[in-house]
């Protein structure tokens, strides 16, 4: 019986009994005869595979997973029945029929349908690959008798030798035999760290990875020459599921199946079809009784459950199931929102002394004081008609709870935190690094993505076609200039889309406004301010949650038509994009409040018109600050429930019941069959698939902006991003520890192109502050009043001051409110927010000296903030190492200790050199004083002597 070796998946042979791989029966054509192969295998193979961990040996441990899609003939359907007869516990893994050139066919029944060309195409692509895959070293097994119909799996396992071989070639640093004191503070410090450790033991996770070490092993890049330096005690353990996963994923990376000249890897064949998955597989489950312990389990328990919320999270657990990469993503997360903690309590403090001082506000007081009979100039012509000024009282009042002086001091505080988050972030990345073995980690240039490859073929053979002759061809910018140019008219597109939708929203507030102006209850009236912001708030809202789905489309589709040669490449301007257009989106509505609206009013008798009939919005008494805390604390609280949260928990929900929907149609199982304990790839294969961190990264970006850009208008907002953040966490880790499937784990040693956005926030949130405090808060006219105008050093005055005089005389035709005496009274002159000449002086209504002097002030105070602050956030930045002392002499250590391990490696090889050679020395001695006449008549004697072999 002759067997197909290239396809043998199983041993040759297992305790004395001959197992034949199903692919070499298949090879020479099934006989039923032959099933007792099936029967040697294993009487319970679902428990000693461990219901798909391990191969049917119950040894080999399954690394990765492959899915493809198959159509059953009806001889294979008649084979998989034989099998289930023969013997109901086993379970066939019977594969495709093999194509021309592999083996002996199997003979085509005479009413089989054939197979379609494409059906055929995918079939040989896999045989080719698997075959160029057990080349490789991997050993592999097929499972198409799944309770999926039409599903079938190729199980992946690494030997010893492929991981030594991979784990050399990737440079990865395991632990050696040498383990060192990791250095501990004395004194003072140790004092403190116990009583800190003893306080905070209750909020710290029950993992063994999260316990506080003394000693630490030594690392140093896998060496096959130099495996005594390792402990091999456990073999089995040496490489844990991660690092075997990742060996097993580069393998797939770069291995390669050829047909017509066209290269294709993993990704070319997932993205063609020929699989439809490929994914690691969990560790078990993570609930239910009698659940062997392991690390998903003990995740789930004390990451991914709200009950642990006020718990540190176990990042060392984290990154030995997931990797470095989404390690450092939940690290970062969990950095960002402990940095909010102090962020919260100084702005909740801001936040009651403005409550404590809205009483004490002189300037508000005299917007309430009704005898100071202040009579308003109309909002809207015709319609509305003249209003006391003690009628915006309660928003005068408001407006102090974030207008005073002390949003000033939490500006600058602000801008001070996020330079310490940030120093904070680079010394904890730090410390993971030496903790994680990735100092001296260099990212290496990732395998060509399959888009990227086929657009090089697609090249090549147009050159070819033109009878040129070709080298190694790559794109160039003129193959890529028609999507340069797509991206750029797209990206200018989606920002004037998001600029005319805001334009819609403004036409939506003043039409709205002027609608409202009409009604003739009192009560009307007097709501029609709060009734036009908060409505259109919420519809600024909905068309920013709606456009951030379609500007994330967009920009993948963006993306993708520049065709980036490696995945880092695609990352990275993806993010770019992506950021740009949600950026836009999040922060247009709220720039116009803060620095548009008010600003391009005119003033009565010559106001600013839209369309030759509506009026440019105008700010209220109180100032836009209180509109830019509403809508700030709107779009953000509103964003994060919906978008973050309802959306996270909600989608993933709907498309694993819409997967389950399916499966369920699809299903022709027996009741028996269906009763029977999934396998674990079947389990994985029902999550959803990971995305990538892009998602999580972009909605925690634009929260800190939120946080920090317009802080001075809203002192809260720490406090709700706290608030949001704390679930956020817990809601993450259940997500990718029940909801998705295992991620390929990614080697990282830093949070790439998002700590550069971050920082380029922060800058840029120094100066919008600036900006709002000096031009959207009345903070400035405040202080110019005190120290020039006031009469008594006090803001008695103030109200009176900031506003001018008009003569209803001179208002325009047909301009002049409807009703002049809605008030009970005629009104001669009324009062607007500006700084003009008033109608008795000779250039009336002209721009006032106070103008200029408030708006010198306002630049004046623009550029000393902006520049105090940079300097005071360099200065945080240049004072905080980015590496921790004692993590800089932990890796001298380390560095000390490695040349002393190879030095007395050396000394140990001269040693035993030199022994060798004394003892070589004194064998020819002892064979030069030997018998003289034996060594004459035996001329070869004494070279036989000095012949000693030397084995070092």
């Amino acid at each position: 019986m002759r067997v197909n070796k290239k396809y043998s998946c199983l041993p040759a042979e297992e305790k004395g009994i001959h197992i034949i791989n199903i692919r070499a029966i298949e090879d020479i054509g099934y006989d039923q005869h032959e099933s007792t192969l099936l029967n040697s295998l294993s009487k319970n193979p679902d428990a000693d595979c461990k219901y798909g961990l391990y191969f049917r040996d119950g040894k080999r441990k399954v690394d990765y997973i492959l899915v493809y899609h198959y159509k059953k003939s009806s001889a294979g359907k008649t084979l998989a029945r034989r099998a289930q007869q023969n013997d109901s516990s086993i379970r066939s893994t019977k594969q495709d029929q093999p194509l021309p050139g592999k083996g002996v066919q199997l003979e085509m029944g005479e009413g089989e349908p054939h197979m379609d060309y494409h059906e055929d195409d995918k079939r040989f692509r896999r045989e080719e690959y698997e075959g160029n895959l057990v080349e490789a070293g991997l050993e592999l097994e097929r499972d198409e008798d799944t309770k999926i119909h039409g599903i079938g799996f190729v199980k992946i396992h690494a030997p010893w030798n492929v991981l030594c071989r991979e784990a050399e070639f990737l440079k990865l640093k395991m632990p050696t035999k040498k383990m060192y004191q990791i250095n501990q503070t004395h004194g003072l410090l140790k004092k403190i760290n116990s009583v800190i450790q003893k306080i905070t033991e209750p909020i710290q996770p029950k993992v063994a990875e999260h316990k506080p070490q003394t000693v630490k092993r030594l690392s140093y890049p896998f060496s096959r020459e130099k495996q005594h330096l390792f402990d091999l005690s456990d073999k089995d353990s040496f490489f844990d599921s991660k690092t075997r996963s990742t060996i097993v994923y580069e393998i797939l990376k770069r291995t390669t199946c050829t047909k017509a000249k066209y290269s294709m890897g993993i990704t070319s064949l997932l993205a063609n079809g020929v699989y439809s998955a490929a994914y690691p597989l969990h560790d078990g489950d993570y609930e239910g009784e009698n659940v062997e312990p392991n690390d998903r389990k003990l995740l789930c328990e004390e990451w991914a459950s709200y009950g642990v919320f006020y718990k540190y999270q176990p990042i060392d657990l984290v990154r030995k199931y997931f990797g470095e990469k989404i390690g450092l993503y939940f690290a970062w997360l969990g950095v960002y929102t402990q940095m909010l903690i102090p962020a919260s309590i100084v702005g909740i403090i801001v936040f009651l002394y403005g409550c404590a001082t809205v009483d004490e506000n002189i300037p508000s007081m005299e917007m309430c004081d009704q005898r100071n009979n202040i009579t308003m100039c109309p909002l809207c012509d015709r319609t509305c008609s003249y209003w006391k000024m003690s009628s915006a009282c309660a928003t005068a009042r408001a407006s102090h709870l974030f207008d005073n002086p002390a949003t000033v001091f939490f500006s600058v505080f602000m801008a001070l935190w996020a330079a310490t988050f940030m120093e904070h972030w680079k010394r904890k990345q730090m410390r993971l690094n030496y903790r994680w073995d990735l100092t001296g980690f260099e990212e290496e240039e990732d395998h060509p993505r399959a888009e990227y490859e086929a657009k090089v073929l697609e090249k090549s053979l147009r050159k070819e076609h033109k009878h040129k002759e070709t080298d190694k061809e790559k794109l160039t910018w003129k193959d890529r200039f028609p999507a340069y140019l797509t991206n750029f008219v797209g990206i200018i597109f989606m920002v004037g889309l998001t600029f005319a939708i805001v334009f819609g929203v403004i036409i939506y507030r003043i039409s709205t406004a002027a609608a409202l102006a009409i009604s003739s209850t009192p009560s009307g009236r007097s709501s029609v301010r709060v009734t036009v912001t908060a409505t259109a708030v919420i519809i600024n809202l909905v068309v920013i949650i709606i456009l951030d789905e379609v500007y994330g489309c967009i920009a993948r589709w963006l993306t993708q038509i520049e065709v980036p040669k490696t995945d880092k490449n695609f990352e990275e301007r993806l993010i770019f994009k992506a950021f740009l257009l949600k950026f836009v989106n999040a922060y247009t509505p709220i720039f116009y409040v803060a620095f548009f609206k008010g600003r391009f009013v005119g003033r009565p008798g010559d106001y600013v018109y839209i369309f030759h009939s509506f009026r440019m919005e105008e700010c209220a008494p109180g100032g836009c600050l209180m509109e830019l805390c509403i809508q700030l604390s709107i779009i953000m609280l509103g964003k994060q429930l919906i978008q973050n949260n309802l959306f996270e928990i909600g989608i993933p929900k709907m498309k694993k019941f819409i997967r389950y929907l399916k499966l369920k149609r699809r299903r022709s199982l027996d009741h028996e069959e269906h009763m029977k304990k999934k396998q674990r790839y079947e389990v994985d294969y029902n999550l959803e698939p990971f995305a990538g961190l892009t998602p999580e990264y972009m909605e925690m970006i634009i929260q800190f902006g939120f946080v920090t850009l317009f802080v001075a208008s809203f002192p809260l907002a720490p406090l709700f991003a706290l608030l949001n953040n704390i679930i956020e966490i817990r809601l993450d880790a259940k997500k990718f520890v029940t909801e998705l499937r295992r991620p390929v784990a990614v080697r990282a040693k830093d949070i790439g192109i998002w700590y550069n956005i971050l920082r380029g926030i922060g800058k840029l949130a120094v100066i919008i502050n600036a900006f709002v405090i000096s031009f959207t808060s009345d903070f400035i006219p405040r202080l110019v009043y005190l120290y020039m105008y006031s009469e008594n050093g006090t803001m008695h005055g103030f109200v009176n001051h900031t506003l001018s005089s008009f003569n209803v005389s001179d208002f325009q035709a047909g301009t002049a409110p409807n009703d002049p005496l809605d008030l009970g009274y005629e009104v001669q002159i009324c009062r607007y927010k500006d700084y003009r000449e008033p109608p008795w002086s000779e250039n009336k209504y002209d721009i006032s000296k106070d103008f200029w002097a408030v708006l010198a002030a306002r630049l004046a105070f623009v550029i000393v903030f902006q520049n105090l602050v940079m300097f005071m956030s360099d200065f945080v930045d240049w004072i905080i190492p980015d590496i921790p002392k004692d993590i800089s002499q932990q890796i001298h250590k380390e560095k000390v200790l490695m040349v002393e391990v190879f030095m007395r490696e050396e000394q140990g090889k001269l040693h035993m050199l030199e022994t060798w050679k004394d003892k070589d020395k004194r064998k020819g001695e002892n064979c030069n004083n030997h018998s003289p006449r034996l060594s004459r008549s035996h001329s070869g004697s004494l070279s036989s002597c000095h012949s000693y072999p030397l084995d070092v």
